[in-house]
């Protein structure tokens, strides 16, 4: 190597002594921002704008209350309304049975207040048709259609929605507050146990991430992350607002004070309330990761024994005491807000957006009513033998016996009743002799049954040298002479005699007999059933059905708590996403019943019967597998009838971004109420969207479509004539060549992240009298500014605030000569700048940049120093 090499380098062109000195080097960043890993979440201000509602137009509303009437046949006539009139030859179009509705461009130029006479007076006319009965559903229907129309007519369906997104960005650590102090005298040695955790708790909301791919899956994340804390606290926020809960594409949202079409810029009313409601969020989202954050460190005096986590901390001085204090670390957070874009929305209210949805929790509420304790309510005297007529035995065959329809009822086999009587006939041949005879009788009455009636015959033969015969039976005071041979039979349980009767059990019946011939005595015994016996079978049949009831009953107890709980699962057993989409396509489901009609045909008849008549399985929605479905030409017309306008809703809509404000009762009937309190979901947005009674959809219209979209909903069709000085198409119009003059080059609401840097807006102001070049209005303009640092050549800039609308411009910068001039391609207009000075914006892919500060979060760390100079310390 060349001696030379060590030599220090001089600048060519000048002598080592006249070297321009060496530029200063900055001091290091004391706190940098590591952009990187930053993090967004969208947001989003909404601007209700006072507009006075036109007198014409809005044949969509128009049109959806004449759907929303379900018209009987003959009820326009009813109402009063003459035949021949415009409005009475529209609204027959509507009434059942009529071949083809008119569509909503008729409307347009209806005014509103005959429509609400017409909606009340058919409630009227419903009300007298059932007898002035409150709670007809059919007058109820008209009522709710006249209030959906009040209410969308009468307050500005057009709003504004400012697209912003709230950006945090890690900027360094830097020591806290002090969290323990440990004094040490001279020599003295103690030992330190430091504790440190985290306290996870389970927040209002699991926090999700969601990929529109085909999974979803729980995040799990640092409890001191600023954006997740943030996110749970808007979602938090949205649980406990009275006025309603907020959902949709853009997750934070706030809405800002009802004003004219005015200035959006960075000093206007409805930035400086994001600020507030941005800064707000983080704030109390970062006083929550605070909160969960624990640290405790305590000492201990060694003893002799030493923990593992012990640390052993000695003062080596032998003069000198000492102090050594801990202090937490906290992770400090860039938070800026940009605004990016500014979208023209449409409003519309609609009445039970989870109606559909709901069907399931009332199968489910009808489970659970069916659970309970097992009662069985028949009494033991029901249970006889008598036949019941078919009338009191439905679906059995007639002048069946009653226990043998219990029996099939309850599906069991039940005995027979004990036989009502029983008949017993003890008797013996008695032989020929004169004298007296004893016989007794013996038989024994059948357990549950006693004597109702005995008779005892007699058939005696004489004797030849004795004519007379005596006989009789003991015990029952029979007894009786004769003097030729005899048949004899006598009831002896009949007065006179009154014998026998009631016995049970063993018996023993003694006839007597005196000088008879040949003979033969008999008895005929006929016992009846006890009332015991009877009572026995009563509840032994109630037993056997009380058993079969109880086994069937905790059968389908059993069955209804499995389809409970099947129920239950398919009901919380939903991912995130799959959540979401479903609500969104609830709320689109809405906002096309609300624009084209309660009775709008997702499927025309004609088309399903088609698919019906080609053999398609249409419970099941597989008519249009491949091979399946062949249906004439005219029949494929008739299914693509709402092809057009469907695309239209869905292209001119930002579905993405759409917002819904969710209504707890509204539109509700109270009887539900008590239903709708009770419904519980593990996902407190689908509750709160289960349980709305009405929602606010705020329909956020994609660049470009203003125009068309106006002009469908206020003329009934996409190219509808409007006058030019329509309001709502002046506001529309406004909107969109605001949002392209103050955001250019602004990307779409939602952009993708890639590789390439997202630029911040770089502003600057210009305190002179600029305007075109004076010799040629094309030729480039110099303009002096603060500071030109961050302009970029090439970039376009945004010259004045849109308090001067008509005087903004964008130009685009061709030089930057030096740290306090611009050249830009040219100016068109003059800008006075010494009263007020003229902002210069060249703005980023961020969009305006509106708010910043700083927020802090606990980290896991902590920090010592040894005899900290307190008073310095916060």
């Amino acid at each position: 190597m060349s001696d030379h090499a060590s030599e220090p380098a001089t600048t060519v062109g000048h002598p080592p002594s006249a070297a321009p000195p060496a530029p200063p080097i900055p001091p290091a960043d004391p706190s940098p921002v590591l952009v990187p890993a930053s993090r967004h979440i969208p947001k989003a201000t909404l601007v209700a704008l006072d507009i006075t509602p036109p007198s014409g137009g809005q044949a969509l509303l128009k049109h959806s209350f004449a759907h929303q009437l379900a018209l009987r046949t003959g009820e326009v006539e009813a109402t009063g309304l003459p035949a021949g009139a415009t409005l009475a030859r529209l609204l027959t179009g509507y009434e059942e049975g009529s071949a083809e509705p008119p569509g909503p461009a008729p409307f347009a130029d209806v005014p509103v207040d005959e429509l609400v006479a017409f909606g009340l007076a058919v409630a009227q006319l419903r009300r007298e048709a059932s007898g002035g009965r409150d709670g007809d559903a059919h007058a109820d229907r008209a009522v709710v259609a006249v209030q959906n129309l009040v209410f969308n007519t009468r307050s500005s369906r057009l709003s504004m929605l400012n697209l912003e997104r709230l950006e945090m960005a890690p900027a360094g650590i830097q020591r806290g507050e002090l969290i323990a102090t440990i004094p040490l005298a001279p020599l003295e040695e103690t030992a330190v146990t430091h504790k440190e955790w985290s306290v996870t708790s389970r927040e209002f909301t699991s926090i999700v991430t969601d990929s529109l791919e085909s999974y979803s899956e729980t995040g799990v994340t640092d409890n001191t992350e600023l954006s997740q804390s943030t996110a749970s606290q808007q979602q938090h926020s949205n649980q406990f607002n009275i006025t309603g809960t907020v959902s949709g594409g853009i997750p934070v949202i706030n809405g800002s004070a009802s004003s004219g079409f005015t200035a959006q810029d960075s000093s206007s009313t409805s930035a400086s309330e994001s600020r507030k409601h941005a800064s707000g969020l983080t704030q109390k989202a970062s006083s929550r990761a605070k909160q969960e954050h624990k640290v405790t460190i305590s000492t201990l005096t060694v003893t002799g024994t030493e923990e593992t986590t012990t640390r052993t901390v000695k003062n080596p001085s032998q003069t000198q005491a000492v102090r050594i204090d801990y202090f937490s670390l906290l992770r400090t957070w860039r938070v800026r807000l940009y605004r990016y874009g500014l979208r023209a929305a449409y409003d519309i209210v609609v009445p039970e957006p989870s109606a559909a949805i709901r069907k399931d929790y009332v199968e489910l509420a009808a489970l659970r009513a069916a659970l309970g304790p097992f009662v069985f309510n028949l009494p033991h005297d029901d249970i006889t033998d008598d036949v019941r007529p078919a009338d009191q035995a439905p679906g059995f065959p007639p002048n069946r016996k009653h226990y043998r329809y219990l029996g099939d009822l309850y599906g069991v086999q039940v005995p027979d009743p004990p036989e009502a009587t029983k008949e017993l006939f003890p008797n013996d041949n008695v032989p020929a002799g004169g004298g007296w005879h004893f016989y007794p009788m013996r038989f024994r009455i059948e357990d549950g049954y006693a004597v109702s009636a005995v008779t005892a015959e007699f058939h005696l033969g004489m004797l030849a040298d004795n004519p007379r015969m005596h006989y009789g039976v003991e015990g029952s005071g029979f007894e009786k002479d004769s003097g030729d041979p005899l048949h004899d039979a006598v009831v002896l349980s009949d007065p006179p005699y009154n014998a026998f009767k009631g016995r049970t059990g063993e018996q023993n019946v003694l006839i007597f007999l005196h000088d008879v011939g040949p003979a033969w005595v008999g008895l005929k015994v006929t016992t009846a059933r006890t009332p015991e016996l009877f009572s026995r079978w009563q509840s032994q049949v109630w037993n056997m059905l009380h058993d079969a009831a109880q086994t069937r009953y905790l059968a389908e107890q059993q069955d209804i708590a499995n389809r409970i709980s099947a129920l239950e699962d398919r009901l919380a057993g939903v991912d995130t996403l799959t959540l979401r989409r479903e609500e969104n396509d609830e709320i689109m489901k809405c906002v096309l019943r609300h624009l084209l009609g309660t009775e709008y045909e997702f499927m025309t008849p004609g088309a399903v019967d088609a698919l019906r008549a080609a053999g398609v399985d249409t419970a099941h929605g597989a008519g249009f597998a491949p091979g399946v479905l062949k249906p004439p030409d005219g029949a494929w017309a008739r299914l693509r009838r709402h092809e057009d306008l469907v695309r239209f809703v869905n292209q001119a809509v930002e579905w993405e971004n759409v917002v819904t404000f969710l209504y707890s009762y509204f539109w509700d009937a109270p009887d539900s109420w008590d239903f709708i309190r009770h419904i519980r979901h593990p996902d407190p947005t689908r509750q709160a969207f289960l349980r709305a009674g009405g929602a606010r959809i705020v329909l956020t219209i994609r660049k470009g479509w203003e125009d068309a979209w106006v002009r469908f909903c206020e003329g009934g069709f996409k190219d509808a004539d409007i006058p030019a000085d329509h309001p709502y198409l002046t506001v529309a119009q406004e909107i969109a060549a605001y949002d392209d003059r103050y955001y250019p080059g602004i990307p779409p609401a939602n952009p993708g992240r890639g590789t390439v840097r997202i630029e911040d807006t770089v502003s600057t102001e210009c305190s002179t009298a600029i305007g075109p070049n004076p010799a040629n209005p094309s030729l480039p303009v110099t303009v002096p500014v603060t500071s030109s640092r961050g302009f970029t050549v090439g970039a376009p800039v945004v010259i004045d605030s849109t308090r001067h609308r008509d005087l903004q411009e964008t130009c685009t910068v061709v030089a930057v000569p030096d740290p306090g001039r611009l050249t830009v391609d040219r100016l068109l207009h003059r800008h006075d700048g010494t009263v007020t000075p003229v902002p210069v914006v060249q703005p980023g892919e961020k969009g305006e940049l509106i708010a910043e500060w700083n927020e802090y979060t606990p980290s896991s760390g902590t920090d010592i120093q040894l005899n900290t100079n307190l008073p310095q310390m916060s």
